[in-house]
């Protein structure tokens, strides 16, 4: 599998570019918003989203200006709904540092989510890149809906499979399709490939986020499951399998232990064999794997290219990562 350092290789000097662009795009007049925005600024993740946009653009064409501004504006809107996120979930560690929330507390940690949703749609209107700001608008209602159903369905714990693939198609895989789709309009293609490339991120986020819920089984592709967070109340795909497979007496006893929040390590003991019995990861890595074969074969209809490559190859990358 290739490194992350690999797949950047075709957009290196895009990403150094983008580095200075985001920086300029955080820099606030006031003391404590510049403090607050740096502190963001040095703790960045991977990048995966920005790195979408400079792929899928230099896979159509060159990339310009319009294509650094997209960049930015995603990540700008990325980061304000996970300063957000971590109001919600009262999380109060990000990437292994202390969240916005930790640090200054949850009013200021909403204002800073505001400020960067608002620098992201000024960003996007000063350069009158329209179709980026219908684009990633689009993927903030989306995320909007995907956490409300997602809140209102834990009530109840009455989710679906269809539902759960509902929930992380509007949670995770709109920002990462918006990414995409932005990326190829930056670049100047048409209509039909702008909706290619939305269609593959679409396929990738799901393989990505169903790779996260079998993280929280423990699992990885060195190793068995070896612990489950019920302090959510999420049910993910490989328990929402299992418990279809299962007697529904069986069934409901797990949903009732986790509608009880029961962390004891009998239970998630209890529950991962369940899991287990059941086929849920089995069936959980079939899907993911169905999504991730899905973007592929999406990405193969475009002309070969270095930038086409990395981007079929970052779909192996977001299903074996580790972390």
């Amino acid at each position: 599998m290739s490194s992350l350092r690999e797949l950047q290789s075709p957009i290196q000097q895009e990403l150094k570019e983008f580095e200075k662009h985001f920086e300029q795009a955080m820099i606030s007049s006031k003391p404590l918003l510049d403090r607050i925005t740096h502190y963001i600024v040095k703790r960045k993740g991977k990048q995966i989203r920005p790195m979408l946009v400079f792929l899928c653009a230099k896979t159509i064409g060159p990339v310009r200006l319009e294509t650094h501004n997209a960049a930015a504006l995603i990540e700008l809107l990325h980061t304000a709904t996970l300063v957000h996120d971590d109001v919600v979930d009262d999380a109060h560690m990000r990437r292994g540092f202390f969240s916005i929330n930790a640090i200054w507390k949850n009013k200021i940690a909403v204002l800073v989510g505001d400020y960067l949703l608002s620098k992201g749609l000024l960003l996007a209107l000063e350069h009158e890149q329209y179709k980026s700001l219908q684009i990633l608008s689009t993927a903030v209602k989306e995320m909007s809906e995907g956490e409300l159903l997602q809140i209102e369905k834990s009530r109840k714990l009455d989710i679906t499979e269809d539902i759960y693939y509902e929930i992380i198609r509007q949670k995770t895989a709109s920002m990462i399709a918006a990414a995409c789709a932005a990326g190829a309009a930056s670049a100047g293609g048409d209509e039909e490939q702008i909706k290619s490339m939305r269609s593959f991120g679409y396929a990738a986020g799901m393989a990505y986020q169903i790779k996260d819920d079998l993280f929280d089984y423990g699992y990885s592709n060195i190793g068995k499951p070896t612990g489950i967070d019920l302090k959510e109340k999420k049910l993910t795909l490989p328990l929402i399998y299992a418990i279809d497979q299962a007697e529904p007496s069986e069934g409901k006893r797990m949903i009732s232990l986790i509608k009880k929040k029961n962390t004891k390590r009998s239970t998630k003991k209890e529950i991962l064999n369940f899991v287990n019995l059941h086929g849920g990861l089995e069936y959980a890595v079939e899907q993911m794997n169905r999504y991730k074969n899905n973007a592929q074969e999406i990405i193969c209809n475009f002309p070969e290219n270095e930038s086409k490559r990395s981007l079929y190859n970052l779909i192996d990358y977001m299903i074996s990562r580790k972390s």
